[in-house]
């Protein structure tokens, strides 16, 4: 089912363990519950306000402070911390997880989790997942239960990852809403390095600019629409977007290499004064962005 209480059925999971109850993994464990895909969801968070706020707003069943305390018990357990802490934390889980339980992460960088995650689980129990929902929020106070609705939901399993365990994974993901999508981890560095990281690198980047100026402060007080919106997800956490640029390092690097090209072709044709290649490369722009516009 999609999106729906599941009418009765038994759920997916007896018990959902999601480390990191922030806007993703808080959302995940609202949604979840609200669907009847999980019977008990517990959420490990390391800072009392987190788990104090994620008992407030009913996003978990019990808090625990850890995950010797959090993840025995689970027949699921979801990273959703950043990246490199995903990495890091893969052989702990898989230490005090049960015979059976099934690993997932949300992590936004694939190749170096799959390994990591192939490595720490040979009995192919990690099943890598990608969710591309979120906003510029963060924390359990921004979670929404409807925050994957319509959504994609990548999953990216890796050679050791058992179909049936992913296959339960991708009915969770459905079962909050999500249109379940498979690549491989490789393609999926690459593609979203293009179409998320660079993004995010480059609205970064533009404020780092404006305030690199001359009387920088002050020019950001007459910035307008055009700023904001372009800006928009500069907001997002930094500590987040710092691991996911190193750890995806190489495919960001490939895209920022061709829109520092893009940029050099738009400075050529203002410096020549190239109205035409100019309007040309603009239009080709403004087209490719309506049918973004469109599809979405």
């Amino acid at each position: 089912m999609s999106g729906h209480e599941q009418s009765g059925a038994a759920p997916l999971f007896r018990q959902m363990t999601v480390v990191g109850i922030g806007l993703i993994g808080g959302s995940l464990a609202l949604a979840a519950k609200q669907a009847g895909a999980v019977q008990t969801v517990v959420g490990v968070g390391r800072s009392e306000g987190s788990r104090a706020v994620a008992r407030a707003c009913g996003l978990v069943d019990r808090v625990a402070e850890d995950l010797a305390s959090g993840v025995p018990g689970a027949d699921l357990v979801v990273l959703a911390v950043p990246v490199r802490e995903i990495v890091r934390l893969l052989p702990e889980v898989a230490r005090l997880a049960e015979p059976g339980c099934v690993v997932t992460d949300v992590g936004s960088v694939k190749g170096p989790i799959v390994a990591a995650g192939d490595a720490a689980f040979p009995d192919g129990r990690f099943v890598a997942s990608h969710p591309i929902a979120g906003k510029e929020q963060a924390g359990p106070a921004a979670a929404r239960a409807d925050l994957f609705h319509g959504a994609n939901w990548i999953l990216t399993p890796g050679p050791q990852t058992r179909p049936d365990l992913g296959e339960k994974v991708a009915a969770l993901c459905a079962a909050v809403g999500a249109r379940v999508r498979r690549m491989d981890a490789a393609w999926h560095d690459e593609v979203f390095a293009t179409v998320s990281h660079l993004p995010h690198l480059v609205a970064y980047a533009l404020m780092d600019g404006v305030l690199a100026t001359e009387r920088g402060g002050e020019r950001l007080r007459f910035s307008a629409g055009g700023l904001r919106d372009f800006t928009r997800v500069a907001g997002s956490d930094p500590v987040m977007w710092r691991d996911i640029f190193l750890m995806n390092r190489e495919p960001v690097l490939k895209a920022l290499a061709g829109y520092q090209d893009a940029l050099a072709r738009l400075a050529a044709a203002i410096r020549d004064g190239d109205g035409a290649a100019l309007e040309a490369r603009l239009l080709q722009a403004r087209v490719a962005r309506e049918e973004l516009a469109n599809r979405s």
